[in-house]
């Protein structure tokens, strides 16, 4: 059996697009005024946005120097997440962003556990804060039997476990984007979540990672206070 091989059944179709953007220095020489108003008419394209898939923002400001804000879309078509891209850009604010990255993947059920539902697929809030990182396994990892895969991803799996607190959000990219997979873990507690990557590091699975990076931290909160947040 492969990675990529369906189960009997898949959930319906869902995308993930995880935008980061990076703010023009220039944004700041903006009046207060105009500052407000295009953080109000951000917010209310976010707002508006929500209605029709799952929009979540966080600001990675002082954590990256590559990206100040995350908006990550869940949704069942990727039309969708266009269709934002573009309104994000025709708006005040967005005059002043550039994407730094952007991340596709898609759920899917996992081979190795019906157990796991990730976070994203329940009506779970989301937690203070989220680490986002693209993930590749060797090639040399999907030549070895799915037995062999299975019995060291369920001592991956025992660690997890160990975490209650963190909060699991796998998403697929084969196909879609350079890397296999998408990792989001959220948590109320970055010590926590550093802990589990450490434990991590000590399993089977880990002789398989080609890649890792970027690993990217964000904290969770309204647009409008990350717009305002951003000088």
């Amino acid at each position: 059996m492969s990675e990529a091989q369906n189960e009997n059944t898949q959930p319906k179709p869902t995308f993930l697009n995880f935008s980061f953007f990076k703010v023009d220095p220039k944004w700041r020489w903006l009046n207060e005024l105009g500052r407000d108003e295009a953080a109000k008419e951000f917010a209310t394209l976010i707002e508006v946005a929500n209605t029709k898939m799952k929009v979540r923002t966080y600001t990675t400001l002082g954590l990256r120097e590559d990206a100040d804000f995350m908006v990550w879309m869940i949704s069942d078509t990727v039309e969708k997440t266009q269709v934002l891209a573009s309104k994000i850009y025709s708006t005040v604010f967005g005059k002043y962003v550039e994407p730094s990255y952007v991340f596709l993947s898609a759920a899917r059920s996992s081979i190795y556990s019906s157990k796991i539902t990730p976070g994203f697929m329940t009506d779970e809030q989301p937690m203070k804060y989220v680490v986002v990182y693209p993930f590749v396994k060797t090639r040399d990892w999907y030549l070895l039997p799915f037995e062999e895969r299975k019995r060291m991803m369920e001592e991956h799996i025992v660690v997890g476990r160990k975490f209650p607190q963190i909060r699991l959000n796998t998403s697929y990219s084969f196909g879609l984007d350079d890397q296999d997979f998408m990792l989001a873990f959220e948590t109320p507690d970055l010590m926590a979540f550093q802990d589990l990557i450490m434990q991590l590091r000590e399993t089977q699975v880990s002789r398989y990672i080609a890649r890792d990076t970027p690993m990217i931290p964000c904290v969770n909160k309204p647009i409008d206070e990350i717009i305002k947040s951003l000088g």
